[in-house]
């Protein structure tokens, strides 16, 4: 069975303001639950996507430097 995870997760969230976005991030984060992972990828992908080069160089450098050495 394939199950379309960006496209469920985008219909989902289309319709939040910004201070549900930041609540659903900020949510699924605090619940560590493994089954939400996909769909907070699926955001990092839209903010990838809709970034400059420079924010995404940002994003990389913030993402390695708080990655375990």
């Amino acid at each position: 069975m394939n199950f379309d995870i960006r496209g469920a997760v985008i219909h989902n969230i289309h319709t939040m303001n910004p201070q549900q976005l930041q609540e659903l991030v900020v949510d699924s984060i605090q619940q560590g639950e493994e089954k939400l992972l996909p769909g907070l990828g699926v955001l990092f992908e839209v903010i990838w996507k809709n970034s400059s080069d420079a924010e995404r160089n940002q994003l990389i450098e913030t993402l390695h430097e708080a990655l375990p050495k």
